[in-house]
């Protein structure tokens, strides 16, 4: 059964990402990925997702999963209000969302530049929670690396589009976690 889950949302996953997977460089290629290693974290530990709900590790865990939940609502709201639509051509591999004619910083990008990214970390975490083991903590590592080096790739690409402010915004405002990192 979970073969099955598996092979079907990775499909799910390839019709969404396909522009982006044709695109090494750029960040889409490896949040594909990222989105793979949380699939897997998932399957791996749907046996205990709700298991003694209210022990320590499940409390944090549905903790990290909640914020891992607000932070896209806040992240696209924000993106759509203040980010501006872009003009040009839309053929390459991002999103409409991600095709912003102005920086965004203000909302939750006052506080982190990556929340939609902080909220696979957090949603990583959260369901590597559910039942520690050495293989869930190794895909959840990797996960993690991939996250992180989906935003190092993000940001290059934001250093080309906005120059020299958003490098003011990089000074200013931490990556994934507020006043922290």
């Amino acid at each position: 059964m979970e073969v099955a889950l598996f092979m079907l949302a990775t499909a799910l996953l390839v019709a969404v990402s396909w522009r982006s997977l044709g695109h090494q460089r750029s960040h889409g290629f490896y949040r594909f990925f990222a989105f793979e290693g949380i699939l897997i974290l998932v399957l791996l530990n749907a046996h205990a997702w709700f298991r003694d709900p209210l022990s320590p590790p499940q409390l944090v865990s549905w903790g990290l999963l909640l914020v891992s939940a607000l932070l896209p609502v806040l992240g696209f709201r924000q993106l759509r209000v203040a980010g501006g639509p872009r003009t040009g051509s839309s053929r390459g591999p991002e999103y409409r969302f991600e095709r912003t004619s102005e920086l965004v910083t203000s909302g939750v990008y006052r506080y982190i530049r990556h929340p939609l990214y902080a909220s696979l970390f957090y949603g990583t975490w959260g369901a590597l929670l559910k039942e520690v083991s050495w293989l869930t903590g190794a895909v959840a590592g990797a996960t993690s690396l991939l996250i992180y080096i989906t935003a190092r790739v993000e940001e290059r690409e934001n250093l080309a589009r906005f120059g020299e402010s958003y490098q003011n915004y990089r000074r200013r405002t931490k990556m994934f976690i507020p006043y922290i990192y």
